[in-house]
């Protein structure tokens, strides 16, 4: 073989590894990009849909006399869900009304008894004063014997029966007074027998208004067969049975609970963008934003939580619950509660070309073991 034949040869296979080594380093490159441009977007399939849900029941207790709304029926802020019979809290309400309107006579009649016996009491020092007169001139005609003994025993006992009347009624003004409180110009709404029976009648009030049970928020009622008229409600079981409350379910308030894997959160802050995918609507997605990151794992949360105290304990890559707020709008799908979706979280986060160094040295050393 000539020179000519082995340079002709020799140029496809240089060809060759020239293009073979192109490609590599084409691969390389794309890696090495795809690396870097991976680091940014975090996601997961493990979210779920929370819509605000409420048992709403009430704390008093009686018997269910209507149900105002069906089942799946959409209901606004301060609509009625149910009564209980109002008869019992009715009656409650009127006689601690007639109570306070009694307290209210009571107190009017003491301020006038005491100050009747304010007169009474004036009356009385003008009647001691005859009586000290009496006795002093008792005394002077017994000194000077123009008076007898027993005149001066009879203006004696009756300046002393006269000066224990009078402590009499002073003491009696005394107990008026402290049953007023003390204070004559204190009104008698600040009077405590009328607070506390004015409180009464607040309680009694109260449980007449909580006798109708009325939606906190708007949403959609659900567990409406379960209450049946008739049922005596119990108020402290009342919301742990459904016999005794209705579902509400918000149509406005969602969010998106979702489960990352810790080692995910490296870069992940408050305020990242997140795109939301549903399962049940697909080609349809979200915006969100990641509003909140749970201080501890879901393992922290669980009611048994793991033991890895033992001689065969395995890692396991943690979970930690993160919050995502997204808004519904009208021409968006109808959503439900429990829902399964994937969410998909941009961190901001790029890594640098630096980065690829401590893995080049990774692979490096186990091509060269």
């Amino acid at each position: 073989m000539n020179d000519s034949t082995q340079s002709k040869t020799s140029k496809p296979k240089s060809r060759g590894k020239l293009i073979m080594l192109g490609s590599i380093v084409i691969v390389g490159l794309i890696s090495a990009y795809a690396w870097i441009e991976g680091g940014r977007v975090i996601s997961t399939e493990n979210a779920y849909i929370r819509f605000a849900k409420l048992m709403v029941s009430t704390d008093v207790s009686g018997v269910v006399s209507s149900i105002e709304v069906k089942e799946g029926q959409s209901v606004k802020a301060g609509d009625v869900l149910f009564r209980l019979d109002p008869k019992p809290y009715q009656s409650a309400l009127e006689a601690a009304q007639a109570q306070l309107e009694q307290i209210k006579l009571n107190l009017e009649s003491a301020k006038q008894d005491y100050e009747r016996l304010q007169f009474d009491i004036a009356a009385q020092k003008a009647v001691l004063s005859q009586a000290q007169a009496a006795f002093e001139r008792a005394q002077t005609l017994l000194r000077n014997d123009n008076g007898t003994k027993a005149s001066y025993d009879q203006a004696f006992f009756s300046l002393t029966a006269e000066e224990q009347k009078l402590q009499s009624l002073q003491k009696q003004g005394q107990i008026a007074l402290t049953k007023l409180g003390g204070d004559l110009a204190r009104p008698i709404e600040q009077h405590p027998q009328f607070m506390q029976i004015k409180a009464q009648v607040d309680e009694a009030r109260r449980q007449l208004d909580h006798s109708s049970v009325h939606a906190p928020f708007a949403g959609i009622v659900t567990g409406v067969d379960s209450l049946q008229k008739g049922t005596y409600l119990v108020s402290q079981t009342a919301a742990l049975t459904n016999t005794g409350a209705v579902g509400l379910i918000s149509n406005e308030r969602a969010w998106i609970e979702a489960n990352l894997k810790e080692t995910d959160l490296t870069h992940a802050k408050i305020g990242n963008k997140v795109k939301i995918s549903v399962d049940a609507f697909p080609g349809h997605d979200w915006e969100g934003t990641l509003q909140s990151i749970a201080p501890a794992t879901g393992s922290e949360f669980s009611i048994l939580p793991a033991q890895n105290a033992s001689g065969n304990w395995v890692k396991v890559v943690q979970r930690v619950p993160v919050h995502i707020a997204f808004d519904l709008k009208a021409s968006d799908p109808p959503l439900r509660s429990g829902m399964s979706v994937s969410v998909e979280i941009d961190t901001g986060h790029q890594r640098q070309w630096l980065d690829l160094w401590p893995q080049w040295l990774t692979v490096s050393n186990s091509f060269a073991k």
